[in-house]
């Protein structure tokens, strides 16, 4: 196409596939249709400099709960994606559950879809679920676009989502791999698991061992390697489980993992008396398991780092360690929470995209996405990676203002986001097959 570009972006810390270098992006039609040197001539209708501030492509978040329709008081499409924006993240992934009703059908699909319409700032994709009782339902979920089936091997909170046994899990596991779909887990054996015996931390994290998870994941590699179904653990927490992962890699079991900022950055440690926003399940460990993940991470055996955002109205986060629910905020706060943590341990940014865009995008098949190259779409994000703030809850866009890094201070700003070269604010609804 000749004629000038719509938009040219200039950054002395372009973050790119191949590293962080100057260069000058071009865009046209809401895609990356150049990546040159800086100071290289482009017409453009448009250009921005960006001088010292970094250029990042914009983060993937796989797991995100949005809960709407059902239950949007606890969060919605509208403010999720405003806080996904705000936090540089241009695309998330809906987990299936928590929201009324939950993603198990097609049907159920287009409830959500027709919830999320119209209501988004950021591009917005969906998990389907895999529970008891809907084995026959996949196949047209995958059809209808979902990225993948997300499982509990043990109890997930609300009743509507039931866990799968382990025949159950087969089951789906055998007809995934039938049309070369993707099962998620939520990695925690029941058989490991039981009730706190009392409201404190240190109750409720030895209510959760790590054999909890390993034995877990012990059972999703073994059944992976049985049917040939591609799986991933998410928000694995349990650094002593990554031989194991790689264990049953060598054994043929196509199998990858997860892990989030709060177990990158938090510790048992930290988690003060009454803090249940520290809660989440799996729980946050010590700080030695902590340092173990982040060897993890360095070496491959983590794909990526994802929020699980799952957020609820602050009632339910009052009381012990005990009853309240478990989850932790922070779709808006995983970039500067990530990059503060890993440039402490000698990391870079081209790191922190590797874990928080590239490997999301991969895992999820998301193939516009994730890098700063030509073809992709041309979501990006200016990035003060030097700057310090403090973390105000009352300042963040998530519906309600809960979250255990209040009053941390973090370094890296987001400065400005453009979805498909545009200012975020008009996000789309994503298909697996688009």
């Amino acid at each position: 196409m000749s004629g000038p570009y719509d938009l040219v972006i200039r950054s002395r810390r372009a973050v790119l596939p191949d590293g962080e270098r100057p260069a000058a992006v071009a865009v046209r039609s809401g895609r990356i249709a150049a990546v040159t040197e800086r100071d290289a001539p482009l017409a453009a209708v448009e250009e921005v400099d960006l001088g010292d501030l970094a250029l990042l492509p914009g983060l993937v978040d796989g797991h995100v709960h949005v809960n709407e329709p059902g239950r949007t008081e606890w969060e919605g499409f509208a403010t999720a994606t405003r806080a996904a924006a705000a936090g540089g993240v241009t695309t998330i992934v809906d987990m299936p559950l928590n929201a009324l009703p939950p993603t198990v059908t097609a049907d159920a699909l287009a409830v959500k879809r027709s919830a999320a319409a119209d209501a988004c700032v950021v591009d917005v994709g969906f998990w389907g679920g895999a529970i008891p009782g809907n084995l026959a339902e996949l196949r047209s979920l995958h059809e209808a676009g979902v990225y993948g089936f997300k499982c509990f091997a043990s109890p997930s909170g609300v009743e509507e989502f039931p866990e799968l046994d382990e025949p159950g899990m087969r089951a789906a596991m055998r007809e995934i791999a039938s049309f070369g779909g993707l099962l998620i887990v939520h990695a925690e054996d029941p058989g490991h698991l039981s009730d706190p015996a009392g409201p404190g931390y240190p109750e409720f994290l030895a209510s959760r061992p790590p054999g909890s998870e390993r034995a877990a994941i012990a059972r999703v590699a073994r059944l992976s390697a049985e049917t040939g179904c591609r799986a991933h653990i998410v928000h694995l927490s349990d650094a002593g489980s990554l031989p194991l992962l790689a264990e049953w890699r060598g054994r043929g079991a196509r199998l990858s993992a997860e892990t989030c900022p709060h177990y990158l950055t938090l510790t048992a440690e930290d988690v003060p008396e009454g803090g249940t926003e520290f809660k989440c399940c799996p729980p946050i460990r010590d700080a030695g398991n902590r340092e173990r993940l982040w060897r993890g991470l360095a070496d491959g055996g983590i794909a990526c780092v994802v929020s699980d955002h799952s957020p609820c109205v602050p009632e339910l986060k009052k009381g012990g360690f005990d009853t309240a629910w478990g989850g932790i905020s922070s779709l808006e706060l995983g970039l500067p929470v990530v990059w503060s943590a890993a440039r402490t341990r000698g990391h870079d940014l081209a790191d922190v995209v590797r874990w928080m865009a590239a490997g999301p995008a991969e895992l999820t098949g998301l193939t516009a996405k994730g890098s700063i190259a030509p073809g992709r779409d041309a979501d990006l994000v200016a990035f003060a990676a030097d700057r310090r703030f403090v973390v105000d809850p009352d300042a963040l866009r998530q519906r309600h203002p809960l979250t255990p890094y209040a009053g941390r201070e973090l370094t890296g700003v987001v400065q400005n986001v453009w979805l498909r070269g545009a200012p975020a604010g008009r996000g789309r609804l994503l298909r697996r097959d688009t």
